[in-house]
């Protein structure tokens, strides 16, 4: 009876809306990393919030609300977070396929460029998860090559 009555004092007193999905929902591992990657270089524009939130709306098809909730959720695990172990390892159990999790880092990537600027420590936290993720240098450079001439509408060959 006691836990019953706690339970329901807790559900007073927290936020609904990060509840509605589970902390290993690879959605949640992925807005997590995504919050990592726009606040690494302690500058989160409105240009990576949009972007951020139009990838979220594109891979996620969700009613604003829902939308919101995951976010909530996604930064609430990151703020959380020691590493990026648990949300890269999340996202293997789902993504399978290697071309799913390049795809990611592009996404990611996607992110970095939305201002228009690329820090050393976005390169590093990127690099970061795409090891985790087991994703090749190779690839890891490709995407961010990409990223970069779709957010200049023209083709970059950085190193």
């Amino acid at each position: 009876m006691l836990d019953r009555i706690q339970a329901f004092l807790q559900t007073l007193t927290s936020p609904n809306s990060a509840r509605e999905f589970a902390p290993d929902d690879p959605r949640v591992a992925f807005v997590a990393l995504c919050f990592q990657v726009m606040e690494a270089d302690g500058n989160v524009s409105e240009q990576e919030q949009q972007t951020f939130r139009d990838l979220l709306r594109e891979r996620y098809d969700l009613s604003e609300g829902r939308l919101k909730a995951l976010i909530e959720a996604g930064h609430d695990a990151g703020r959380e977070a020691v590493d990026y172990y648990r949300f890269t390892s999340d996202l293997k159990k789902h993504l399978v396929n290697e071309d799913d999790r390049v795809e990611l880092l592009g996404i990611l990537w996607d992110i970095v460029y939305a201002d228009g600027q690329r820090s050393e420590i976005e390169d590093h936290v990127i690099w970061r998860i795409a090891d985790l993720l087991g994703v090749s240098a190779r690839d890891r450079v490709l995407q961010r090559q990409q990223a970069a001439a779709r957010s200049t509408g023209g083709d970059e060959g950085e190193d």
